[in-house]
């Protein structure tokens, strides 16, 4: 699969928490820790389970940051 979008991060699945409708997906990406929100049914699709080599895609329109005052 060839993609356009830049932020592609290779990851580990750590841990999955499902709920009815949303799934958090735990990832370790290279010692830093992301979470994936998605569908129970695109988590179930994927086959994913802890130990799932991913590849983490980050699509953002804004990024904001902040410093202390």
């Amino acid at each position: 699969m060839r993609l356009s979008a830049r932020n592609q991060i290779p990851a580990t699945v750590t841990a999955i928490t499902a709920g009815e409708a949303t799934a958090n997906i735990e990832l370790d990406a290279g010692g830093s820790r992301l979470v994936a929100s998605i569908t129970v049914e695109a988590a179930n699709e994927l086959k994913l389970a802890p130990g799932s080599r991913v590849t983490a895609i980050i699509k953002a329109s804004d990024v904001i940051l902040a410093v202390a005052d």
